[in-house]
C-alpha cells in the first residue's frame, strides 16, 4: 500500500476544489491529493482535469467534473456528483476566477465586464450557497469553505476594476459567511494569494504598471507553497477557523510602500 492510499485511509474527507485544471487550483488539487483527500476537481474543460488526475496518481480518489460556476444548474450537478461518488463535502476550495479584461475599462463593453463577475463574483456565491445546502445537511454536519480572495480583495492595481471589485466583494461575501456558517457548523475563510508563478502571474516577471506609473518585474513564489497552504486552513478542526490568510512572494510591492 502507497503511503497517499494509507493517508486516504486515515483522512477520508472530501473536497470540491474550482477552478482545478492549472494554477492556483492544479497546486491546491495535487496538495489535498497527497494530504490523503478525496477531490473532485472542477473547471470548464474536462481535458485539464484529468491531466491533473493523471499527474497526481491518485486514482479513484480523484474526480475530473467539468463545471461552469456561473451556472446555478451546472454548480448544483458539481455537488451532486460529489456526494454521489464520496458521500459528502468536507472542503470547497473556492478558486476558480478569470482576470481583468484588457486594456481601459473606459474601452469595455458591458459584456466584458459581466464575464468577470458572472465567474469571480456570482460563481463564487452561487458555489458557497450549494456548499452551505450540502454541509448542513449531512451527518455529520458541517464542513469548510476557503475563498480564493486575492491581495485584490484590499489592495488594487492600475486598470483592475473589474477583477478588484470582484474581489473587493469576495471580502463581503467570506465575511457574512462565516458569521451565516456558525449555526450549521461551516467554518468560512479566504486566502489572499499574491504573485504565485502561475500563468495569469506570469506577467509580473516581464514588467507590470506600478501604481506610480513605472514598469517594473516583481518577484514570484512557488505555487506548490499555496497549495501547502489550502491544505492548512482545511485541515483545522471546524472549531477554529483562519478568517484571513495572506501568502506572498517576500519581496513583492505590497506591504508598505512596496
Amino acid at each position: 500500500m502507497t503511503t497517499s492510499n494509507t493517508t486516504a485511509v486515515l483522512n477520508p474527507k472530501t473536497a470540491i476544489v474550482t477552478g482545478a485544471g492549472s494554477g492556483v487550483g492544479k497546486a491546491a488539487t495535487l496538495a489535498l491529493l497527497a494530504a490523503g483527500y478525496n477531490v473532485v476537481l472542477a473547471g470548464r474543460r474536462a481535458e485539464p482535469l484529468q491531466e491533473v488526475i493523471a499527474e497526481s496518481g491518485a486514482g479513484s480518489r480523484a474526480l475530473a467534473m467539468p463545471t461552469d460556476v456561473a451556472k446555478v444548474e451546472s454548480v448544483q450537478a458539481l455537488f451532486a456528483a460529489t456526494v454521489k461518488a464520496f458521500g459528502r463535502v468536507d472542503v470547497l476550495f473556492n478558486n476558480a476566477g478569470v482576470g481583468n479584461p484588457p486594456g481601459s475599462f473606459e474601452d469595455w463593453t458591458v459584456e466584458q465586464w459581466q464575464g468577470v463577475v458572472d465567474i469571480n463574483f456570482t460563481g463564487m456565491f452561487l458555489c458557497i450557497q450549494q456548499a452551505f445546502k450540502t454541509m448542513k445537511a449531512q451527518s455529520p454536519r458541517g464542513g469548510r469553505i476557503i475563498n480564493n480572495g486575492s491581495i485584490s480583495s484590499t489592495t488594487p492595481r492600475p486598470n483592475s476594476i473589474a477583477y478588484t471589485a470582484t474581489k473587493h466583494g469576495v471580502r463581503g461575501m467570506t465575511k457574512t459567511a462565516s458569521l451565516d456558517g456558525r449555526k450549521y457548523d461551516i467554518a468560512v475563510g479566504q486566502i489572499d494569494i499574491g504573485n504565485a508563478a502561475t500563468e495569469m502571474a506570469a506577467r509580473m516577471a516581464t514588467g507590470i504598471l506600478q501604481a506610480n506609473g513605472n514598469i517594473e518585474i516583481e518577484p514570484l513564489m512557488d505555487v506548490n507553497i499555496v497549495g501547502q497552504s489550502v491544505v492548512y486552513m482545511a485541515g483545522l478542526p471546524l472549531n477554529a477557523n483562519v478568517l484571513f490568510h495572506t501568502v506572498m512572494a517576500t519581496n513583492m510591492p505590497f506591504v508598505g510602500r512596496g
